[in-house]
């Protein structure tokens, strides 16, 4: 043998040896990753495979583990049809894997430099799904490809689609395609269309992402690709394609007791969660099972939201919608957050502010209120108590759109710039808000100016009691306390005896707005949102396509809240809301107020009711002290003289006493003294002569100015002839 056949056998052999050092180690490797990983037919199923909910108090929410498994006979044709022809085209045919799709995986994500093409087969996602996390790490997929193979072993291809369709999750907190169907469709599994099955398999790429009700441009797209591939397939014939692609998508959600809420923590659970997955997981909300028995016995003949957030954890407590969380027009709701706290905070108002309720051209735009304008003035209290439309213009007119659209943002609340305009006063915008967001603005005022986003997840634990996420609550400062305190106050109004009246029965404090959108035909919105120190409630009536409805903010939203409420402090009350030292009741003057529009401070030995009470910021205090008891002053009374008396008529507060003093040659005669009349006559002046009067005010003996009349010259009496009759 020569040299060079040696030198290549020896290579070859290293070569080889080598091979065999890294093949026997990729196999100790694999037995030593996948020793202990065994094939549970119990985690298949749904109630132990995927996570598990706990309520504010840790007790299990156990009908979040409701399922109805369907077996795999009593599935249209068409749904298992619709998941092979998107997500594995080969299932009948491979044994687990498909490598034929696997080596295009793999040349399409080098040519990519990435990994973002996939080769998951629906055993492998069964598995995954139910036995693994989503982590993209070696370690796992070692263990899939064991199971896999376990699987495929075990089970016949039929009972691992039917073990697939009812453990897939499908967004809104819907788990299998039973409960997905109920909820997307309102329709049982097995009367589903080749279109809804087609939209199912559409969804499980990305149950957020294409939700239909969330995204139906990318949801229709995914779907009429689904049935693409369904018609090249050749499970569906070219009419059947046809038709079903003409099938509107679902446009709202068929909601049950507690859909909206558990939707709610298992989508944002899968955005916290990510890859990691939902097999183990331990999830801990805010839920409180009570309060969301009380929301979901409301009833009304239109659709229609509640959400009760928790003020100190910011936690939601209970959500029900029946039309999922969507964007309304939040009419005169948006007052108080727009218009009346951002002008308080730039010092432009106080409640006493006296408003114009008069129409008005504000270069083209001319509001009206409900029932017309009163042409009249009102104080700002008054008018957001009674949700005045006009007053809330003005003010707004004043501080400007974009600076009240400034708070907003603060709020998590977006106008786009095109909106600006001073209809935003009234709730006028294009887009609008979600119930829960208005929710989390109105706590602002309940703590005490500051913004924290509410959350429906405490905490997140893996299956060994790790902490994977915990809600740590951004604050974001809004208002000041002291102009809280204000608003707290003056939606507390609205309570005794403005809009929100039907809750003055409840004997403790409670602040609320309510609100009502019109559209064509009638109201398309109506609101009530409230809060106590605690706790802030908040109800929406309407109907998801804008049809009218026969409600307003004060009427049956109202209704609702306070039904909320008393299950909230069933036995016991709301905590108080606490004294504010940037805050300071003052008596102002009422008949400057009343007469003059004028915001003057009482004078301190003004009668009580003379003057009236009123809540300012200290740093925006009233500077004017009136003096008119402390030194008395009156306007100049009338003098007037008609057969041959004099009349003089006062036109000062009746708290005066009066002195009036009578000159005529050089002589000084007191002709009254005493308490205020109307009208003092004097008939003992003589004809032909001139009289000076003089009037001079008095209150508990202090004396006020004078005032000199002007002189009046007295003409004889007109006297009538005899007989006067018979003329």
């Amino acid at each position: 043998m020569n040299t060079a056949v040696k030198r290549t056998l020896r290579i070859f052999l290293i070569l080889f040896s080598i091979f065999a050092v890294l093949v026997t180690a990729a196999l100790a490797y694999y037995f030593s990753v996948t020793a202990g990983v065994r094939l549970e037919p119990s985690k298949l199923t749904l109630d132990t495979s995927y996570m598990k909910l706990y309520d504010k108090d840790g007790a299990e929410i156990v009908s979040a583990k409701k399922q109805t498994a369907t077996p795999y006979k009593e599935l249209p044709a068409h749904l298992p049809q619709a998941f092979i022809a998107v997500e594995d085209k080969r299932f009948y045919e491979h044994n687990g894997f498909d490598y034929k799709r696997i080596g295009k995986a793999v040349l399409k994500n080098v040519s990519s430099f990435s990994f973002k093409e996939g080769a998951s087969t629906i055993s492998q996602q069964l598995i995954k799904n139910t036995h693994l996390s989503s982590e993209k790490t070696l370690n796992r997929k070692l263990k899939e490809f064991k199971l896999t193979r376990s699987l495929e072993k075990r089970y016949s291809k039929e009972q691992i689609m039917e073990l697939y369709l009812n453990s897939i999750y499908f967004g809104h907190s819907a788990f299998g395609a039973s409960k997905a169907s109920a909820f997307y469709f309102g329709k049982d599994v097995c009367d589903i269309t080749p279109a809804e099955s087609a939209t199912l398999a559409a969804l499980v790429r990305s149950p957020n992402r294409y939700s239909p009700l969330k995204a139906p441009d990318k949801c229709l797209s995914r779907r009429n690709l689904v049935l693409k591939l369904m018609r090249e397939q050749g499970f569906l014939s070219q009419s059947d394609y046809e038709t079903a692609k003409a099938e509107p998508l679902p446009d709202r959600a068929h909601e049950s007791d507690e859909n909206a809420y558990l939707s709610a923590v298992y989508e944002r659970a899968d955005e916290l969660l990510a890859s990691r997955g939902r097999r183990g997981i331990n999830v801990y909300t805010f839920y409180d099972k009570d309060v969301q028995h009380t929301l979901s016995q409301q009833s009304a003949e239109s659709d229609y939201s509640l959400v009760v957030r928790d003020n100190a954890t910011h936690g939601i407590k209970a959500f029900y919608s029946t039309c999922g969380a969507i964007e309304r027009l939040p009419a005169s709701t948006i007052k108080p957050l727009l218009v009346y706290g951002p002008a308080l905070e730039e010092n432009l108002i106080s409640p006493l502010t006296p408003l114009s309720d008069s129409r008005t051209d504000f270069n083209g735009y001319s509001p009206d209120d409900c029932g017309g304008a009163t042409g009249e003035y009102m104080s700002v209290r008054y008018a957001l108590s009674h949700s005045v439309n006009i007053p809330a213009v003005r003010v707004l007119n004043t501080l400007g759109a974009e600076r009240g659209a400034q708070y907003l943002r603060k709020m998590d609340l977006e106008i786009p710039r095109d909106d600006y305009s001073l209809a935003l006063a009234l709730g006028g915008m294009k887009k609008g808000f979600t119930l829960l967001q208005m929710s989390d603005a109105y706590a602002v005022f309940a703590n005490g100016g500051t913004f924290s986003p509410s959350s429906f997840i405490r905490s997140i634990t893996d299956e060994k009691g790790r902490e994977l996420y915990r809600f740590r609550p951004e604050k974001r400062r809004v208002f000041s306390e002291d102009v809280c305190y204000i608003m707290n106050d003056m939606l507390q109004t609205a309570v005794r005896e403005g809009t929100a009246k039907k809750l003055r029965a409840l004997d403790y404090e409670v602040c609320a707005k309510t609100g009502t959108g019109e559209g064509q035909g009638g109201n398309i919105d109506a609101y009530t949102m409230s809060y106590t120190h605690d706790d802030t409630v908040c109800v929406w009536m309407g109907n998801r396509d804008n049809s009218p409805v026969n409600a307003t903010g004060g009427g049956l939203p109202a209704n609702m809240t306070l039904a909320v409420y008393e299950t909230l402090y069933r036995g016991r009350k709301p905590s108080a809301f606490p004294a504010c030292d940037g805050v300071e009741r003052v008596r102002y003057d009422l008949s400057e107020y009343e007469n003059e529009r004028r915001i003057v401070l009482a004078d301190p030995l003004a009668p009580p009711a003379e003057s009236g009470q009123e809540l300012f910021r200290k740093c925006a205090l009233p500077q004017t002290v009136s003096t008119r008891y402390s030194a008395p002053s009156i306007r100049k009374p009338v003098i007037s003289v008609k057969n041959g008396t004099v009349f003089i008529e006062l036109c000062q507060t009746q708290y005066y006493d009066y002195e009036i003093k009578r000159e005529n040659r050089n002589k000084s005669v007191t002709i009254y003294k005493g308490k205020y009349t109307k009208c003092v006559c004097d008939n003992s002046v003589q004809a032909g002569e001139s009289y000076t009067y003089t009037v001079t005010p008095f209150y508990k003996g202090r004396k006020g100015e004078s005032v000199v009349l002007p002189s009046v010259r007295v003409e004889k009496a007109q006297t009538l002839p005899d007989e006067w009759w018979n003329d």
